[in-house]
């Protein structure tokens, strides 16, 4: 699920919104309202439950191979998307829908590459929401790898530090970041 040219999208578990009002999100960093959508280059990342916490990693211009080696791996595709267990029983229920939208009412939005699109005015759909379907599916048939985790901070530390793209979303709904092992003198103690 993509948007035709001329378009963007927007995705929603609402089949039912006949127009787009700008507001301020929940999970906003800045104060201005928007109607939020997504070209197709990031349709992707959208293709979850909307609050489904998720990593997505794939290559860049300045991306060393050793890095796509160690991290999406040998036959990886064009991109990896990272979810915890827990949310794989949603993605496989979750009916989500696409709205097509008007890209001329849109302009691109963040630094220093754009990751969104934002409209500033009200905008109405160019047609009835469309189910976007198999969430799985989507992403074997755009060639994603989907890697299911019990916990994402691990995965997400690794691509932070390597030469990769990457885009964390509704990280404040994952399993809390695991404890670092400790050293005990009771450990050392057994080793003996």
């Amino acid at each position: 699920m993509r948007p035709d040219a001329g378009q963007v999208l927007h995705f929603s578990e609402d089949p039912t919104i006949t127009s787009f009002e700008p507001h301020v999100a929940a999970t906003a960093q800045q104060p201005e309202p928007y109607v939020w959508a997504v070209d197709a280059v990031q349709a992707p990342a959208y293709w979850f439950p909307r609050d489904c916490p998720r990593v997505l990693a794939w290559p860049g211009p300045d991306t060393a191979a050793d890095d796509v080696r160690t991290i999406i791996g040998p036959g990886g595709g064009p991109r990896v998307h990272a979810v915890e267990y827990r949310w794989l029983d949603r993605i496989r229920t979750t009916r989500l829908y696409a709205y097509r939208l008007p890209a001329a009412a849109f302009r691109p939005f963040g630094e220093p590459v754009p990751h969104a699109m934002v409209a500033e005015r009200p905008v109405r759909p160019l047609g009835p929401a469309e189910p976007v379907g198999d969430l799985l599916a989507r992403h074997e048939e755009a060639g994603i790898q989907l890697r299911v985790l019990p916990n994402l901070w691990t995965f997400l530390d690794a691509v932070v530090a390597s030469t990769l793209e990457f885009s964390g979303i509704r990280l404040r709904n994952a399993q809390p970041r695991p404890e670092a092992p400790r050293r005990t003198d009771a450990l050392s103690a057994d080793v003996r």
